[in-house]
């Protein structure tokens, strides 16, 4: 009973003591770490960062302290607690989580999304969600590192990795480092349970090294998530191919380019934002939809204030089209599409499927109507879903963001006069480009203060941004401006009038239209590429009504407070916002739209040198784990001995006259031991240098050695004397030294 009590005990000690232990312990926390990187970096944007490293850190703690105590079966066991009672959080914390469970085919599509690419970041409460699935894995993972049973350690720990590669949220350097580090524990613990020692280690690490480095440099999975096969953009690299093909996320690109492609024609009373869909999660760098789409099955609820009706039915005029544009708010779908369409839990409607050309359907809206007044007053009640949903922010937001909002709109008293000075700021101090290079870290954070120029996507992720951090709940929207006007009642709509814009939201009146990129510019950009299109004589730029019209340029709907057209409620007539801005809201920067801190206009300042540039986050790990591969394989082939033996001998370090003397005669013996072989066992330096018949200057520096080892008595002169002496045979021995290897 007692060995049996000592052998399992020594199974679970730390054992920091031995190299091989120590390096598959560290394999262990890398592996750890490289999937609850995934959920940090989710927790990051929706909140509760800190909370999962708190979590983690006891959960290892509390894997760590009972490993000694618990079975393997008792370990299983506590790990699906703690995976099945997280679950059962996550489920208490959505409106009918546990009505879910009964819906079968519900709960097979979740989890058939997840396998293929549905990302975390689109999971509702995704925050309660990292927490939930984090522990179970952790702890059983660690339990049996700790138990030396490596192969199930790994075996835990790339199971969430693998899931999470298959979601696209584990990128390509956390999906490589989490591999290797799954093999580097296996080989480290298996040689380490063998007796192996750290110097039959290097192989390994080589072989490791090379793994990272060929995984990060050499993509060979076809698809994946950071290099996809097929981009999903037939368009290329179009506003329109990145916000309405986009589906469930929009990442802000760089420099971009127009499509003047007919896309589908509509017939309405009057002109709309033809709206596709909106975003709520902002993740820095783009926008996420979150939460599952339904079936279509009756009629949508109505906006919450005043509307009107209006009837719009929809041609399409390309070959495919993987979107349904309405006007905003749509309240039920006519026709052959109405058994065709989803709802998303934005009140958005899609297809399902694609529509073909030729394909019609008609919806009925019903378009707010509203006034500035009526939502000055309308306050800042807001329902508890609006506010958790629309008011995240990732926590990395830099503060000045928040901070110069809080400067430009001091004097507005109600969010609605905040949304308009806002908006107004950004369509006059910024100006309107698509040729623009997509800045590192914070896209709005970047727009406000280091660029000067951007296109929509940036003018609305900005207000949508700086709108948030005034506590006030809004959105992005996509879709289409009105197109071309060809008769009295119908518009064309070409790919080139995609567009975002942005949605606040007001008590009692529901989602406002608010567009901050400016439209004199964007239209200008839309005309001359619709010539250039004609002059070229491209495909499918005009059908027979549009020909005849070859002159007319793209309308965009009257942003007056005028709201017959549009629920567009923002308008150079506005005399509140003129009071606020000090001056015509539709000129040339604000009173209170001073200046960003970085720099004129915005603008950062630029560095006239230019700089050294910084390694990726990808390219650095490279040069890192080379290294750490580099200096694996020079230890196994003896060059690092080499190189350090080389160093040693031309280079010595300088100490006290003892030391120096002591050193002297070290690298004397080492050279004389590579033509005459070492001092044997028991033989003096004097012996020694007899047997080899050494010249006078080694015998000198024998002498001094001698005089330093068993006197106590050297001086300075006397080590420098052995020093120098030495350093001449060295020079004179440094042809033979190539030869024979060092």
């Amino acid at each position: 009973m007692s060995t049996e009590t000592a052998t399992f005990v020594d199974r679970t000690d730390f054992g920091l003591r031995d190299p091989l232990r120590l390096l598959s312990l560290v394999a262990a926390a890398v592996l750890t770490s490289s999937y609850v990187n995934v959920l940090y970096e989710v927790t990051t944007i929706v909140g509760g960062s800190n909370d999962l490293l708190v979590l983690v850190a006891a959960t290892l703690l509390v894997s760590t302290l009972l490993a000694r105590y618990l079975s393997s079966w008792v370990a299983l066991l506590l790990a699906a607690v703690m995976l099945v009672g997280g679950m059962w959080f996550y489920l208490q914390s959505i409106p009918d989580g546990f009505a879910l469970l009964l819906q079968t085919e519900r709960v097979i599509s979740d989890v058939t999304a997840l396998m293929t690419g549905l990302s975390i970041l689109r999971v509702t409460k995704a925050s309660v969600w990292a927490m939930a699935i984090a522990p179970g894995p952790v702890f059983l993972s660690w339990y049996f590192v700790m138990q030396r049973r490596y192969a199930l350690g790994a075996l835990v720990g790339t199971v969430p990795l693998g899931l999470f590669v298959l979601t696209g949220d584990a990128d390509m350097l956390l999906t490589a480092m989490g591999v290797t580090a799954a093999a580097a524990l296996v080989g480290f613990g298996e040689l380490e349970r063998f007796g192996a020692t750290l110097g039959q280690a290097d192989l390994l690490t080589v072989v490791l090294a090379t793994m990272v480095v060929l995984s990060l440099t050499i993509s060979v999975v076809p698809g994946g998530a950071s290099n996809p096969l097929f981009s999903g953009r037939p368009g290329g690299d179009t506003i329109e191919s990145n916000l309405l093909t986009a589906d469930e996320e929009v990442a802000v690109l760089g420099s971009i380019s127009l499509s003047p492609e007919v896309r589908f024609s509509v017939s309405a009373n009057s002109p709309q934002y033809w709206k596709v869909g909106s975003y709520d999660r902002y993740t820095g760098g783009g926008w996420v939809r979150t939460g599952e789409s339904t079936l279509y099955t009756s009629s949508l609820a109505a906006p919450e204030g005043d509307s009107r009706r209006l009837v719009q039915t929809f041609e399409i005029e390309t070959s495919r089209m993987d979107t349904m544009p309405s006007a905003w708010k749509p309240v039920s779908v006519r026709g052959t599409q109405s058994d065709r369409t989803r709802v998303t839990q934005h009140d958005g409607i899609q297809p399902l499927g694609s529509l073909r050309e030729g394909d019609r359907y008609t919806v009925l809206s019903r378009v707010p109507q509203t006034h500035p007044d009526q939502l000055r007053s309308a306050g800042t009640d807001y329902p508890e879903h609006i506010e958790e949903r629309y008011l995240q922010l990732p926590e990395s937001t830099p503060d000045r963001v928040g901070e110069f909002t809080t400067q430009i709109t001091a004097d507005a008293e109600n969010p609605y006069d905040t949304a308009r000075v806002i908006e107004v700021y950004l369509e006059t101090e910024k100006t309107y480009s698509l040729d623009v290079e997509r800045p590192d870290g914070d896209i709005a954070d970047s727009f406000l203060f280091e660029m000067d120029r951007g296109y929509c996507t940036y003018y609305a992720t900005t207000m949508v941004t700086m709108l948030r951090t005034q506590g006030i709940p809004a959105r992005l929207a996509v879709g289409y401006t009105p197109g071309e006007q060809v008769a009295d009642d119908k518009w064309v709509v070409r790919g080139l009038d995609a567009h975002a814009w942005v949605e606040v939201y007001f008590p009692e009146t529901g989602w406002v239209q608010f567009d901050p990129t400016p439209s004199g510019a964007r239209e200008t950009a839309e005309t001359q590429r619709l010539t250039q299109a004609r002059a070229a004589g491209e495909e499918n730029v005009d059908t027979d009504e549009t020909q005849a019209n070859a002159t007319t340029t793209t309308e965009t709907p009257d942003t007056s407070t005028n709201t017959s057209s549009n629920n567009t409620v923002s308008g150079p007539d506005d005399e509140r916002l003129s009071e606020i801005l000090g001056g015509d809201p539709g000129s040339q920067g604000t009173s209170n739209a001073s200046t960003p801190p970085d720099g004129p206009d915005g603008a950062a300042p630029e560095d006239a040198g230019g700089g050294i540039p910084i390694p990726s986050r990808e390219q650095t790990a490279v040069g890192l784990v080379a290294l750490v591969g580099m200096a694996a394989g020079a230890h196994r082939t003896g060059a690092s001995k080499r190189a350090y033996r080389a160093l040693w001998l031309r280079w010595p370090h300088s100490g006290t006259p003892k030391e120096d003397a002591a050193r002297a005669f070290s690298r004397l013996e080492y050279l004389l031991s590579r033509h005459h072989g070492p001092r044997r066992p028991g033989e003096t330096p004097r012996q020694y240098l007899a047997r080899v018949d050494a010249d006078g200057d080694a015998r000198r520096v024998g002498t001094i050695y001698e005089r330093a080892t068993y006197a106590g008595r050297v001086t300075r002169e006397e080590a420098n004397e052995a020093l120098s002496l030495v350093s001449e045979k060295v020079r004179d021995a440094t042809p033979l030294l190539r030869r024979l290897g060092r």
